[in-house]
């Protein structure tokens, strides 16, 4: 390998948040790419405008964004439908625990 890597971890606690400039450098976005992903219905701050507030759970789902976009070449629409059956099958799996 030719170029180094960085890698940069973040832990949240539960009552952490991160704001829009910290949350967009830990996940390698630009600002105005939240933006359109929250406008998108992607990703839900937990605390609303003026000054959203973005938890670990988020920061999470905003990695799995990039690397769908990534590994597919996918647009946002493909990978909101990628999204919405990822969420149903992790459901699913957690009923069928639930259940025995």
């Amino acid at each position: 390998m030719s170029r180094s890597q960085i890698t940069i971890g973040v832990w949240l606690e539960d009552e952490q948040a991160l704001d829009l400039d910290a949350f967009a450098a830990a996940c390698g976005f630009d600002v105005g790419f939240v933006r359109l992903l929250v406008d998108e219905g992607l990703l839900h701050p937990t605390v609303d405008q003026p000054e959203w507030r973005f938890s670990g759970e988020a920061l999470a789902r905003a990695r799995r964004i990039r690397r769908l976009q990534r590994a597919f070449e996918a647009n946002l629409q493909s990978v909101a439908v990628m999204l919405e059956l990822i969420d149903e099958v992790e459901r699913l799996r957690a009923r069928l625990r639930r259940a025995g």
